[in-house]
């Protein structure tokens, strides 16, 4: 990212994000418009290419913004809080966390449907890519955590069950933010429960 996105005021910084997600979120990466996003956000060109250089520049700029927001909207809890038995209590949570900032903030769906957009920057130096890492990482971690304390089965190789639970918890998020919005507030809450189960059904050694 280019130092300059630092020196943007909080307000036009915020403006500009909260634009050029929703334009990202709608018509996808490629039919994204930097003419119309710098239109909608108010801001002119010259002011907007002084901070910004580009359109994957502008992505990343969107995923780390927001990214941030909702880990601090969401209070991600670190690997070691999944110890002994508190790791289905604190899966729920977490759930639960989610699914109200989601409901709360539109920014933060539009930032889960940016994570599944064709064409969209996924190199190594992307944030896009960074994020994925970032979570996969935990991810591998919590089940590390899980199958210590006996709450999570170890009869699969941890890589192989790091890979099967990410592969079903993209497949349920995108599923989700694709149609979630066509299901009334009950439906949609009683889908991600039923989410929830299907992960627990996957790792939970009792069944």
């Amino acid at each position: 990212m280019s130092s300059e996105a630092g020196n943007m005021s909080a307000d036009r910084r915020e403006r500009l994000v909260r634009t050029a997600a929703e334009h990202f979120a709608s018509v996808g990466y490629e039919q994204a418009s930097l003419n119309r996003i710098i239109r909608d956000c108010g801001l002119s060109k010259s002011s907007f290419y002084h901070f910004i250089r580009s359109k994957q520049e502008l992505f990343d700029l969107v995923i780390r913004d927001l990214g941030q927001a909702l880990v601090a909207e969401v209070r991600i809890p670190l690997p070691q809080d999944f110890a002994g038995g508190a790791f289905w209590t604190q899966a729920e949570r977490l759930v639960d966390r989610l699914t109200a900032a989601s409901a709360l903030e539109v920014g933060f769906t539009q930032l889960g449907r940016m994570f599944y957009l064709s064409g969209a920057p996924a190199d190594a130096e992307s944030a896009l890519s960074e994020a994925s890492e970032a979570i996969e990482g935990w991810l591998h971690e919590v089940l590390a955590v899980g199958r210590r304390s006996g709450t999570v089965r170890d009869d699969l190789p941890i890589s192989l069950q790091s890979q099967l639970v990410l592969a079903v918890l993209r497949a349920l998020d995108e599923w989700t933010l694709r149609h979630g919005g066509d299901l009334c507030r009950e439906d949609l809450r009683d889908l991600v429960a039923t989410e929830y189960q299907c992960i627990r059904r996957l790792l939970d050694p009792s069944g």
